[in-house]
């Protein structure tokens, strides 16, 4: 699996005057899975802006993070060995994508397995990349001894934008601006081979995707011969039923704090570590930062299950896709209420009369749509009033009954 800083050292590659790709090579497809054209771009005659933005859109293919944007491809020997997948992905490298044959085969996979309303394109790149090795301090650079050859693919969206009135510097006048077609971020993309330890590896690709809400297992499937990974948004929310659903009705405030700070805390201390490896959260994981946080044996019963049941056996979570350590919201069907983390001890649930509140201290600048609020220091605070008005009705009917 590749670092963040070998992603790093890869996306470098996407300035123009970094990489050795010659030429952009394609199709257009229409919404209805016809290649309209085919395409082969020298990059050498594009304009400055066009080569930037090209070469942004096929940066994407590496761009994101474990678990949420990009999932790691893994071969297995008997596909490495004899799989088509992976002898097509070898064949295009090798061929450095001049060869038709092997791209109409790569383009019918694509479209028989992408689906999406709008016409794309498929954009293709092949870069040779002389690694050069450092010394030990990361300084200075000595002589190559790595050729890394890969491409990496981007599909992206074709929009037609809407006719609409402009203004000509030109003419000094109005004109009507026609309707264009716009590329737009990929949705998917992927490289081939993987660049681990610095070097090849042809076990390994990389997928992207552009929505962590969609895993695109057909793709998967057709192009690699591997499963999809569980979509982030998915992730969150099978995590956050996990948690809550040995209580029925759900957790105390408390306790949901305490499993987000834990998490957060984890996040942060791996990224001070430096560890090049992503973190990433088994079931025993899960299951220690629960009883950390005060769930106790009988909650806990049947967690393993459970777990399997939402994610699989051997399921690796990245934390980043249940917990955003920048977020501290409570919600309901009318009430949205967003607090910064580091204040975030000044919520607190009360239960009063029967009735559930939420109430959150509130020292100075607060404003109602804009306009500061005033608080009266010898006015009762409404919390203050609401206690009265209980005790004011449990003498009131204290006394009726004492009448009776």
């Amino acid at each position: 699996m590749m670092t963040d800083k070998e992603f790093s050292e890869i996306k470098k590659r996407f300035r123009p005057d970094r990489n050795n790709i010659t030429s952009v090579t394609g199709c257009f497809v229409s919404s209805s899975k016809e290649i309209l054209s085919r395409f082969k771009i020298p990059v050498g005659v594009l304009a400055d802006e066009q080569k930037e933005w090209l070469m942004k859109l096929l940066k994407k293919a590496v761009t994101g993070a474990y678990g949420r944007n990009l999932q790691s491809i893994e071969f297995s020997n008997e596909q490495v060995e004899s799989g088509e997948e992976h002898k097509l992905l070898m064949d295009l490298r090798e061929s450095g994508l001049e060869n038709e044959e092997l791209l109409t085969v790569f383009y019918e996979k694509i479209i028989s397995s992408f689906t999406i309303e709008d016409s794309y394109l498929i954009l293709l790149a092949y870069d040779p990349y002389d690694v050069p090795s450092f010394s030990k301090n990361d300084e200075d650079i000595e002589d190559s001894t790595e050729m890394f050859r890969y491409f990496v693919c981007s599909v992206c969206p074709v929009k037609i934008t809407k006719s609409a009135l402009g203004f000509s510097l030109a003419d000094n006048t109005f004109k009507n601006i026609g309707a264009e077609s716009s590329v737009c971020q990929p949705k998917i993309g992927f490289m081939f081979p993987s660049f681990e330890d610095r070097r090849t590896n042809i076990y390994n690709a990389v997928f992207y995707t552009g929505s962590t809400k969609e895993n695109y297992p057909e793709v998967l499937e057709t192009l690699f011969g591997a499963t999809a990974q569980m979509p982030a948004e998915e992730q969150k929310e099978t995590f956050c039923n996990l948690v809550a659903e040995p209580a029925g009705e759900g957790r105390s405030l408390e306790f949901v704090q305490s499993v987000q700070n834990m998490i957060s805390d984890m996040m942060t201390e791996h990224k001070e570590s430096k560890d090049p490896e992503p973190l990433l959260l088994d079931k025993n994981d899960v299951k220690r930062v629960l009883r950390t946080c005060g769930a106790d044996e009988k909650e806990m019963e049947g967690f393993d299950e459970r777990f399997e049941s939402g994610f699989g056996e051997s399921a690796e979570i990245s934390p980043q896709n249940i917990v955003n350590p920048k977020q501290f919201e409570i919600k309901n069907s009318y009430l949205s209420l967003k607090v910064d983390p580091q204040y975030s001890f000044m919520v607190e649930t009360k239960v009063l009369d029967g009735t559930k509140y939420v109430m959150v201290r509130a020292d100075e600048g607060v404003q109602l749509n804009g306009i500061s609020i005033h608080f009266d220091g010898e006015e009762p605070s409404i919390m203050s009033r609401l206690s009265k008005e209980i005790e004011d009705t449990a003498a009131t009917t204290k006394s009726s009954e004492e009448n009776n």
